[in-house]
């Protein structure tokens, strides 16, 4: 049996020479590929030493660094599942997702977690440690279906519900994004975006390991570093506001961004006014796409082709997208209804809520999204607000 262990497949995907930066920052740290395998398998190690295995929780609240990618990585060599929270949660609701998933080690500020009878280190010492270990290069057997991370999603009411991701969820969603994006190996991302969620840790750092490619690494949006940024970079992906501030600073013009090649909106709808200026500054289309917790990316506007503005595209490839009435029965085209999906990327449910994972799918296996959408003629969608939470 293959394994379908996500970082298996990522270290296939390696360049050939390892010294090929993959992350690195304005202030000159750098990572190489190398360097990545190596210190990641050093945080197996300690990992181990910590008696985690397969299938226990790993949580994780840390602020943005090239440590907290490698400790990713060592949760999937490993076959633990990484459980990453928004830095701004509260120690109380931080309680909650400890209770709920009962993770087995807690990375991050030991006041959050001083409630709980959990071993806990902060990002520095579990790093510092982990350079101790000797390498543990064995990457874990893992099917299909074991999960490699539990995202909880951001729902406005109710309890937050923790969304299981396969190994073959994630792996299934990074090749196909890194096909349709035509994803090259001298691709340089540009990455503001925060690691723990879909967008920034999955979407954006799977197609740069894909690829092979390197990243610049920004602790945060800084709209000046994205302006000296741009003409060393060709991938952006970024939420709307990252566009909008662009279009505000004086520094941003077409010959910033002659050796890009893709700009990348998801995460928030991208106003139409907002693609249009780009174009005019730029002469580049803003590729809108569209995605949840529960699949990652879903749809996207054309590669090649017409990106058009208002819309979030065409089902990616292996996605079957339909747009139906509250009963699952599909609305006529052009008309407005709710968005339903199913594929290789769509999750294994919600973590110990079986009745809510349930009453959120179809019998013939769509996910009902709770999101408005309608579709053209050509099959291009638009969403058009959010039925529930």
């Amino acid at each position: 049996m293959t394994n379908a262990n996500l970082y298996a497949l990522f270290q296939s995907r390696f360049p050939a020479d390892l010294n090929k930066v993959f992350l690195q920052q304005e202030d000159g740290g750098r990572l190489t590929y190398g360097q990545m395998d190596d210190q990641s398998a050093k945080m197996v190690a300690l990992l181990k030493g910590l008696n985690i295995s397969k299938g226990d929780r790993v949580l994780v609240q840390v602020e943005k660094s090239m440590s907290a990618v490698c400790l990713y990585l060592a949760c999937l060599r490993i076959g633990a599942i990484y459980l990453p929270l928004n830095t701004a949660y509260t120690a109380n609701e931080v309680s909650y997702f400890i209770e709920d998933a009962g993770p087995a080690l807690l990375i991050g500020n030991p006041e959050i977690f001083k409630s709980h009878n959990i071993q806990n280190l902060t990002m520095a010492a579990f790093s510092i440690q982990a350079e101790s270990h000797n390498p543990f290069d064995p990457i874990a057997e893992m099917a299909e279906d074991d999960l490699a991370a539990i995202l909880y999603t951001s729902g406005t009411t109710g309890r937050s519900k923790g969304a299981m991701l396969s190994h073959k969820n994630l792996a299934s969603n990074a090749l196909t994004l890194h096909k349709i994006w035509h994803w090259q190996q001298d691709d340089v991302l540009l990455h503001a975006l925060p690691v723990f969620h879909v967008h920034g840790l999955f979407v954006a750092l799977h197609c740069a390991l894909l690829g092979g490619s390197t990243v610049w690494f920004l602790p945060r949006l800084d709209v000046d570093a994205l302006i000296r940024l741009l003409p060393k970079s060709t991938v952006l992906m970024g939420v709307p506001t990252f566009y909008t501030r662009l279009l505000a600073h004086e520094g941003f013009t077409r010959d910033l961004c002659r050796s890009m090649r893709l700009f990348i909106s998801g995460s928030a709808p991208l106003l139409e006014e907002t693609f249009h200026q780009f174009e005019d500054i730029t002469g580049q289309r803003i590729l809108e796409r569209y995605g949840m917790t529960e699949a990652g990316m879903i749809t996207s506007n054309p590669y090649n082709g017409d990106r058009v503005a208002g819309t979030v595209g065409f089902p990616l490839p292996g996605v079957d997208v339909r747009i139906c009435d509250e009963n699952g029965a599909p609305v006529p085209e052009g008309e407005i209804g709710i968005l339903e999906y199913k594929g290789p990327n769509l999750f294994q449910g919600y973590w110990q809520m079986p009745e809510k994972t349930a009453a959120e799918m179809r019998p013939d296996g769509f996910f009902i999204s709770g999101d408005m959408a309608i579709s053209d003629k050509e099959g291009r969608i638009s969403i058009v607000g959010r039925g529930k939470d």
